[in-house]
């Protein structure tokens, strides 16, 4: 009987032991405490800071004082420590093309100081020289690079084909403009895409030639965005994982929770296959340009709800392009033109007739498709209010925050018409620092502090956002929050003093307006209970800093839905 009695005792205390090993896993608290240092909720018109923030399961529990916060958390939950640093809810930019990320994090960095090193044509091409590896060549068969700048190079002039076939004539090359509107090849890159002397310019864009026709390897809007996918598109599986983790893991870096993919074409299949496969850790909203919008939009990706962190959020349609490039479609002439054009030049229009406008809208509006419109000068700009105007008397406009994107050189009359249309401006005053000086010579003192105009369009009510349009510049989202605020160029010279945000103001527009832009109020954008979890830290608070110190701040962690996804 003794060993049977052992055995029954044993049994017994192992069921013991299995009991109280389930109960401890059932009593497992899963909530996180975040205090001990600034919590900014940005939910009023002003700061407002709780002492505490309870996470759980994801979703906000809890926003308030410490007290309430460990009765709400219950036993054991497990403490954050601040130590000072700031927690605000995660940054949603205004617009931004996130597939594009991955090539500027991992092509020749070619952009200007202070970003990188590409301050002048020699110093370009020795970039391009060193990043010229057989394993960097790889990656899409491709010599390229993103964000050179003809405004800031010495020189002040576009690299040709002469310039970059210094670095090779054996593989092509493409470097694209820091507006992402203009390219620039080597002759082997012009073989290759079999632009020649007799190629004619597209409609909306213009191939740049030499005196005996050829092309000397700068092209324009429609003549060089279609090229983009052809050298930018990875040669191998291998290749699309490392670009994609490239592009992500930099849009983490910088406090993205919600990324915008602002004009998606051919891409939109890409990031299908990132949300099929769970590679998405942030969320991406996805605007496709209206060229394939019959081939994308009748989608289930279509919709206010996310598909594994994707979705399609919309339309995306294009009037112009580039002012620092002097793309950009203007009422008055240019004070200095481009190369080859006379001193009438306006810029020009990517859809030269009103009615094709109309038809876009028409469709977008009857489909209740919401639209972002790219518009710089100011006659793209009357010609998207003349022919938004027309499909709106027909269908209304009540509740479709359709979205003005850039808005560059927009007049105050324009703004008053938008806001008629119930349109968000998503402004870009980045520009005022990268090139506020360059505006100032292209268009005019005058004009040229009031590009970008955010108080202007505040003081008259309108929705407004802000954003970096990366990769034009880096997706820093603390540097354009600080730009905003200072409105200073590369120069120190004040671009626009009336036109300046408070540091607020300016986190508003990436966190609670822009939320609102994208329809995801009622889950993003502010620190309140049955919010999402999406927060970033910083090491620093930009309301307690000097403006000086904004652009400076650094994101210290990114949380999705209560998971750290980056951590400095």
């Amino acid at each position: 009987m003794r060993p049977l009695s052992s055995l029954l005792i044993s049994i017994l205390l192992l069921t013991i032991v299995c009991c109280q090993s389930e109960q401890a896993s059932e009593d497992t608290n899963d909530s996180i405490v975040y205090s001990g240092g600034d919590i900014v909720t940005m939910s009023g018109d002003t700061p407002e800071y709780v002492e505490a923030l309870v996470v759980t399961d994801g979703k906000i529990t809890f926003a308030g004082t410490m007290e309430e916060a460990r009765k709400v958390a219950g036993e054991g939950p497990e403490i954050r420590d601040l130590a000072g640093q700031t927690l605000l809810p995660g940054f949603i930019d205004g617009h931004a093309h996130f597939s594009s990320f991955a090539a500027q994090a991992i092509g020749a960095q070619i952009l200007p100081p202070p970003d990188a090193g590409a301050n002048n044509i020699p110093a370009l091409i020795t970039i391009l020289q060193e990043w010229n590896t057989a394993e960097n060549r790889a990656l899409t068969g491709w010599i390229f690079g993103l964000g050179f700048d003809d405004s800031v190079l010495e020189e002040n002039r576009f690299p040709t084909k002469h310039d970059l076939d210094q670095v090779s004539t054996e593989y092509p090359i493409m470097i694209i403009h820091i507006s992402g509107h203009f390219a620039s090849l080597n002759s082997k890159a012009l073989e290759v895409l079999n632009i020649t002397a007799d190629t004619p310019n597209p409609e909306g864009g213009i191939i740049r030639r030499e005196e005996n026709n050829e092309p000397n390897g700068v092209l324009e809007e429609l003549a060089a965005i279609p090229h983009f996918f052809t050298a930018l598109t990875p040669s191998s599986q291998e290749a699309a994982d490392q670009f994609f983790e490239a592009g992500q893991d930099m849009a983490l870096s910088y406090g993205y929770t919600t990324a915008q993919e602002g004009r998606t074409m051919e891409n939109h299949e890409q990031l299908v296959n990132a949300a099929e496969a769970d590679k998405l850790k942030l969320d991406v909203v996805s605007y496709i340009d209206y060229l394939f919008a019959d081939q994308y939009m009748d989608s289930k990706w279509n919709g206010k709800s996310y598909d594994n962190h994707y979705r399609i959020g919309g339309m995306k349609l294009t009037l112009d392009g580039s002012p620092q490039g002097r793309t950009a479609w203007r009422t008055e002439p240019y004070l200095i033109p481009p190369d080859g054009a006379g001193p009438d030049y306006r810029g020009y229009p990517v859809i030269p007739s009103d009615s094709m406008v109309i038809s876009i809208y028409m469709k977008g509006f009857e489909n209740n498709w919401q639209i972002l419109t790219h518009a710089n000068g100011d006659a793209a700009i009357d010609q998207m209010i003349r022919s938004m105007n027309v499909v709106a008397k027909r269908y209304g406009d009540d509740g479709r925050r359709d979205v003005l994107i850039h808005g560059q050189y927009i007049r105050e009359d324009q703004l008053n018409s938008l806001k008629a249309l119930n349109v968000i401006v998503s402004l870009f005053p980045l520009h005022t620092y990268y090139w506020g000086d360059w505006h100032k010579q292209i268009i005019g003192d005058s004009l040229g502090n009031k590009i970008s105009p955010t108080r202007t369009a505040l003081n008259k009510g309108l929705a407004l956002t802000i954003h970096t349009d990366a990769p034009v510049a880096l997706p820093n989202l603390m540097r354009m929050v600080g730009i905003s605020v200072e409105r200073k160029s590369r120069s120190g010279a004040t671009i626009g003093s009336n036109e300046k945000l408070t540091p607020y103001e300016a986190m508003k527009a990436i966190t609670n307006w822009s939320a609102y832009q994208h329809f995801e109020e009622d889950l993003k954008g502010t620190l309140e209970a049955g919010k999402l979890a999406d927060m970033v830290i910083l090491n620093k608070n930009p309301m307690k800093v000097s403006q000086e110190e904004i652009k400076e701040i650094l994101v210290m962690e990114t949380i999705k839905e209560g998971v750290s996804v980056f951590n400095r």
